[in-house]
This record gives structure tokens, sequence and C-alpha cells, in this order.
């Protein structure tokens, strides 16, 4: 079988496709031919080993994945050969098999696409805890989601507007604006690309401020960081709720804490990937509460470009230019 490949710390231009064994079943695992990777920041940033997580090398990038059950291992019993399932990885995933643990693995409706399936359970999942677990994000409150055309930011606007908020979109250009509010912001704001001086993120922080309303917003959803992180936080409302998500902008943020004592805030970290690990129980009813929203229409992952795994190279290069909206996918034919 083949795999896409990070032999050597660098950019997309360094992966390889290369022949590899393929996966033998074991106790509480099961192979599955893969059919569509979701593709994410966790991907750009691991092959430069700019991540919280190094894999040895060599390894496959994709976190995310969907296919169907090929073989499985002694013990198995939530699924069979032939099931469709959707799963969460890491890394590995840009493979055309893949051995994983079983109770990593969720089977999918009959009605959901393969590529849907694999842009799934990491933006949503990483939303939905940011909002439910984290944000403790409640109905008739107002979310500020920063980068909200992107995978992660889209998943929180539908969310957001599910659990009954007021969202307002913030993005660097009005498609990407247009976008979150078909998928149901209720508006949107465009901010300039950074760096900012002093006065473009006090002009920045105004924006935020005059989008949010005179209260300010109840929950700041951040996947964007850099300089657009203390211009969110001036908007913030009273005694709300500002969620780090990532860093996309490419830089961290360097927060002054009086804000969030003059503003009686919180600052609440989001790590999904850990607290996945640490919580394998709320874990997996989160999962299965976001496939019952899906079923019921709440939420639909929008995937704007599909490249081949043999160029699965480009995809990641693609996602990291921030150019891309809603997910990018590769397929495994």
């Amino acid at each position: 079988m083949k795999a896409l490949l990070s032999k050597a710390v660098g950019g997309p231009d360094t992966l390889v496709l290369e022949d590899v064994p393929s996966p033998e079943p074991k106790p509480g695992h099961a192979v599955i031919q893969v059919k569509a990777i979701g593709v994410n920041f966790p991907d750009v940033l691991m092959i430069e080993d700019k991540y919280q997580f190094k894999p040895e090398r060599p390894f496959a990038p994709g976190g995310e994945l969907s296919g169907v059950v090929k073989s499985v291992g002694e013990g198995v019993t939530n699924v069979k050969p032939g099931d469709r399932v959707l799963a969460n990885t890491g890394w590995g995933g840009m493979a055309e098999e893949v051995l994983l643990p079983a109770a990593r693995l969720w089977k999918i409706p009959d009605a959901m696409p393969h590529d849907v399936a694999a842009a799934f359970i990491l933006t949503y999942g990483t939303s939905y805890h940011a909002l439910k677990d984290r944000g403790h994000l409640k109905a008739g409150e107002t979310l500020l989601v920063l980068g909200a055309a992107g995978g992660v930011g889209l998943s929180a606007v539908e969310l957001g507007k599910a659990m009954g908020a007021r969202v307002i979109a913030a993005c660097s250009t009005q498609e990407k604006v247009d976008l979150a509010i078909k998928h149901g912001a209720d508006s949107g704001v465009v901010y300039g690309r950074g760096p900012f001086d002093k006065d473009g993120q006090k002009a920045l922080g105004q924006l935020f401020k005059d989008a949010s309303g005179p209260n300010g917003a109840d929950v700041i959803y951040d996947a964007v960081g850099g300089d657009y992180a203390e211009p969110a936080l001036r908007s913030i409302a009273w005694e709300g709720r500002y969620l780090v998500i990532g860093f996309a902008a490419g830089e961290i943020p360097r927060i002054p804490l009086n804000l969030a004592l003059l503003k009686g805030c919180d600052i609440v970290g989001v790590f999904w990937g850990t607290w996945t690990q640490k919580n394998p129980g709320l874990f997996a009813a989160s999962i299965d509460e976001l496939l019952q929203m899906y079923a019921a229409g709440k939420i639909k992952p929008y995937v704007s470009e599909r490249f081949p795994l043999s160029k699965g190279a480009d995809a990641i290069a693609h996602l990291g230019s921030r150019q891309a909206m809603g997910k990018v996918v590769v397929t495994v034919d």
C-alpha cells in the first residue's frame, strides 16, 4: 500500500509517497481501508516539528479519516468488516490502510459521504468541547468567532447557532464572511491582515467592539492568535470567556493580564486532544451528540477542496497558505 510520509523535518515539499507494508490486525484494533483524510493545521505544524506532539519518523500526517473496516483483531465487538467509520488518529491518516484501536472508531450514517465524515471529528469535536465544556455558551449570548471561515471556525459558527447564541463571524475577506453567514452566522466583520502597529490594534479592537455591541462578546473563539488576540479580548463582555483555540496567524500572542482583571473575564485554554485522552467517556458522548446533530441537519461540514493522496502535500501547503475555506480533504481511490 502507499502512504505519504514525513521522513525529514520541513514543509510539505519534504513529504514523499512510498510503498509500505499493509498493517495486520491485532487484539483490540481494526484495519481501516481509508477513503478520505481531513487536513488540519496540526498537519502543517507537525511535519515542521512545531506542534506539541512530535511523532517518531517516518510518519504520515493526517489526524482524522473515514473509511471502511477491512479486518478486526481479537476482542473487537463494536465494529466489523464492511462497516463505514470515522476516526481521529492524531497522525498517520494519509495512507491507503491504517491500523487503529477499535475504541477510536465511530460508525457513520449511510447518507454521510466519506469526504464529509473525514472533515468531522477533529473540527466539530474541538469546537463542541470549546463552546460547551470550556466556554459554557448559553442561549441568547453573543459569540465572536475569529477565523470563522476555516475548518474549526466554521464548525464553531454552526455549533454556536445550534446552541442558541448570536454568532458574529470575523474573517479576513468578505467572501469568507459570506460563507460563515451562509452557515448560520448572524452577522460578520472583515479584519485586515497583520501585523498591526498600536494604532492598527486599537482600530481592530474598535471593529470587534462595534460588531459585538455595547455589552461586548460573552464568548470569544480565537483560532487565529497573533496580533488579533489582544484587540479581540478588549471587546469581551464583563465576565466573558475568551477561548484559546490555536494560532493560525503564526504567532503566540502576549496578553496583558490587566485586561483579564478589568474585564473580570476568563482566558481559557482549549486542548481537545489531551482532553479526549483524559476523559474518554465524555469524549465518546460528545461524538455521539455531534453525530445526532448531523443526522438532524443542524451541522454539516463544508468541504471546499479535495486532493488525491498523490497530491496530499499540495493539500497541506494549501491549508498552510491560509487561503482555504471550510475543510480541505485528501481522498483515496
